[in-house]
């Protein structure tokens, strides 16, 4: 894994979700699920990009070709991603967002349920690492 998480463009990581999905592919698989993707070699150049990057790594051969999986945890990249974004549109605030995406139905009511009842648990946590004298900072 690498030491820090690496700068990811939008390409980039469609790429890498596809991948996190297969859990291991070659170059040919991934430009073969994607929806109107450009030619082979430019997805072979992400891959390359990718690599260089330390966001995956070459596994084995199959055939003639590479076969790729992820040096990086989705999670990370994921939370980095929407910090990044919550950031850039919203000033950092979540509700916003929450909001926009109620605007254009695109959430459901069992969505926001499970969003409070995560909020909740997450409260929860926080309560009783409070109690136990953790800060969370490590």
């Amino acid at each position: 894994m690498p030491k820090s998480l690496p700068n990811l463009s939008r390409f980039e990581l469609q790429c890498l979700s596809m991948l996190w999905n297969a859990d291991e592919a070659t170059v040919r698989d991934i430009h073969d699920k994607i929806e109107d993707a450009p030619s082979y070699s430019t997805v072979r150049k992400i891959f390359e990009r990718l690599e260089d990057k330390g966001a995956v790594e070459r596994v084995r051969r199959d055939g003639a070709a590479w076969v790729y999986r992820s040096a990086v945890a989705p999670t990370p990249v994921i939370q980095r991603e929407i910090r990044r974004f919550l950031d850039g549109l919203f000033n950092g605030s979540a509700a916003p967002l929450v909001a926009h995406l109620a605007e254009m139905d695109a959430l459901t009511l069992e969505d926001l349920k499970e969003i409070e009842k995560l909020a909740a648990a997450d409260g929860a946590e926080g309560t009783r690492k409070a109690a136990d004298g953790e800060d969370g900072a490590s």
